[in-house]
């Protein structure tokens, strides 16, 4: 079953960004074409409020170089497509990817239309982009209200990357609200192991030890300048 022109985003602190939190949208949108499941044509990265409150992240001030949306924003899918079809609505965000407002110009396989078994719809969905982690928050008492979580599963569906040798899927069974949209959870194997994480880049950061390699090197110069992280200005 296709699910259509989609549109992934992902949710976490990203402080700093890696090149692993991109390389789940890579893998992702690989998974999804081949199988036939869908055309992504766009990602966005949400990082969380600053009243998140987890220790050593820094202020919602320094995420310029990301955009800062809440769950919220599910409901302008509804104002979107409707940009899409021609309808009068407001002028969608400006960082939105061209892709989402021309389709048609999206580096594609060939025969990529015929894997989406025939869906021309050019109607949008959003879903979550996620680990097996956040996948298993769910179950954490009061972290998710029970509203939120059929709007973003139901409603909307999850694509969930996870590690080989983990098992999502019995989480899955062992959720009766997950079990009843599992049709709407896509579950991704990485099998290219990758342990770089946003807390390893601070920790090197903050020892004054090299992180290059592990995100972009705007990103480590933007730390550097800006001191982030207990970082120095310069590294010697």
């Amino acid at each position: 079953m296709s699910h259509g022109k989609v549109v992934l985003m992902a949710c976490g602190s990203f402080s700093p960004p890696t090149y692993m939190h991109l390389r789940m949208f890579e893998i992702a949108r690989d998974y999804m074409h081949n199988l036939g499941l869908g055309t992504i044509v766009g990602g966005i990265m949400s990082p969380v409020h600053d009243a998140y409150g987890k220790k050593d992240l820094v202020a919602a001030q320094h995420s310029s170089f990301k955009v800062c949306l809440t769950f919220d924003y599910f409901f302008f899918q509804d104002a979107l497509n409707s940009h899409l079809m021609g309808q009068e609505v407001l002028d969608p965000p400006p960082w939105l990817p061209d892709d989402i407002l021309n389709v048609n110009s999206i580096d594609e396989p060939d025969n990529l239309m015929e894997k989406l078994n025939g869906n021309s719809d050019g109607r949008i969905t959003i879903k979550l982009l996620c680990g097996a982690d956040l996948l298993e928050s769910f179950a954490t008492p009061g972290l998710w209200s029970d509203e939120d979580l059929e709007t973003i599963v139901g409603k909307h569906g999850l694509v969930v990357v996870t590690r080989a040798g983990s098992d999502p899927g019995r989480f899955i069974y062992e959720s009766d609200m997950l079990y009843k949209h599992r049709k709407n959870v896509i579950l991704v194997t990485n099998y290219i192991a990758n342990e770089v994480s946003s807390t390893v880049i601070r920790r090197l950061v903050r020892r004054g030890e090299s992180a290059k390699y592990l995100t972009d090197d705007a990103v480590l110069a933007y730390i550097r300048q800006n001191r982030l992280y207990g970082a120095s200005p310069y590294i010697t």
